[in-house]
């Protein structure tokens, strides 16, 4: 059991931060010009306590467990289900909200809370949210993505420029954060070796779904196919392409007939295998990205490739501003875009917000009660 004060609530151990990082070289351009630290380590003997929490969505999760690793921590991955109608309105109803809410194996969520907490998503916020309260204000309580409430209901949000959330508290991204480094590249190249010995050049297709902001139908994939068929009568080379869970199944079954036609791989789930994602990232040589993800746009930018979209209707809504950010800076082009362009410095965000988030969360225990 942790020690209690005289007055009964449990007072925080002291907590023994991972050792800070170096620093090391900023991307050129001014519209990516983060200080990237070296990926930090563990202190060997006391790491603090953290939940990674997201309601299990892809996306959510990844965010979440690549800032709570890259600072250093072994995170409990939380996926949390939270009933009707808090599950509607999150995180803004709270009222008998921590009954509503479960972890995977149905479970209610009790202490010890955790020294941190990284949610990603609306239902995550209801819990990053309620947290402080749970607490007595001892956990540092981080949120991903624009809650849609004041911030100041967190301790800490990291939100992307195009979210346009706004605080004192608030630190923003141009992207999603990722695990995508020097380091995992050389990882994810070494597990799956063999992708090097299809032919070059290797182009990745990471292909996802419609949404608002972007409609996916029959007659864009027709244009998508016919482009990069083109590209490879004149380049040759391979194709590495990944579907989403987002993708619809007859759109998959469409990619797998016309990617036949050419050497490489295609995934679509577990029934092709291992998900080989972070293979496709590592070995290619360009990517092409359907426009609809921020994750899989920012993902694919942290690698240091030429990173390309096909886009025939005008994006709408936030993702515009995020796309008109990334071809302003040079991480994105169009796929008709023949021109020679100098490739800019990996969009690698995660771990300087990771440094930015270190230093507010040291400030915050330095002055929390013991």
């Amino acid at each position: 059991m942790q020690p209690c004060d005289s007055d009964g609530k449990t007072r925080r151990p002291e907590t023994v931060f991972p050792p800070r990082a170096q620093w090391r070289a900023a991307a050129a351009h001014p519209g990516a010009c983060l200080h990237y630290p070296a990926r930090m380590t563990p202190h060997p003997s006391a790491v603090p306590s953290c939940w990674a929490i997201s309601d299990g969505a892809a996306g959510n999760e990844r965010q979440a467990l690549a800032l709570a690793r890259a600072l250093g921590l072994a995170p409990r991955e939380l996926r949390v289900h939270v009933r009707q109608p808090w599950a509607a309105f999150a995180p803004r109803l709270t009222a008998g909200a921590h009954a509503a809410i479960r972890d995977e194996a149905g479970a209610p969520l009790l202490p010890p809370w955790p020294d941190i907490a990284i949610g990603c998503g609306r239902r995550a916020a209801l819990v990053t949210r309620l947290l402080r309260g749970w607490s007595d204000a001892r956990t540092f309580c981080v949120q991903i993505l624009d809650p849609r409430i004041d911030s100041a209901a967190f301790d800490l949000v990291i939100a992307p420029q195009h979210d346009r959330v706004e605080g004192t508290n608030v630190i923003h991204s141009i992207g999603a954060l990722n695990p995508v480094d020097h380091e995992w590249l050389g990882a994810a190249r070494a597990r799956f070796a063999a992708f090097g010995a299809l032919p070059t050049p290797r182009t990745t297709v990471l292909v996802g779904g419609s949404n608002r902001a972007q409609r996916l139908d029959g007659a864009y994939f027709d244009a998508l196919l016919e482009r990069l068929a083109t590209r490879h009568s004149v380049d040759g080379g391979s194709f590495l392409t990944s579907v989403s869970r987002r993708t619809p199944p007859p759109v998959t079954a469409r990619l797998r007939k016309a990617f036949a036609a050419f050497p490489g791989v295609l995934w679509s789930g577990p029934d092709d295998g291992e998900n080989p994602y972070a293979g496709f990232l590592a070995w290619a040589d360009r990517i092409v990205v359907t426009p609809d993800s921020v994750n899989m746009l920012s993902e694919a930018c942290a690698t240091g490739k030429p990173v390309y979209t096909f886009a025939p209707r005008a994006v709408t809504g936030k993702l515009a501003a995020f796309h008109a950010e990334l071809l302003a800076s040079g991480h994105l082009r169009r796929l008709d875009d023949n021109a020679s362009l100098a490739q800019p410095a990996p969009l690698a965000e995660t771990a300087a917000i990771a440094e930015l988030v270190r230093e507010r969360w040291q400030a915050f225990t330095a002055s929390a009660p013991h």
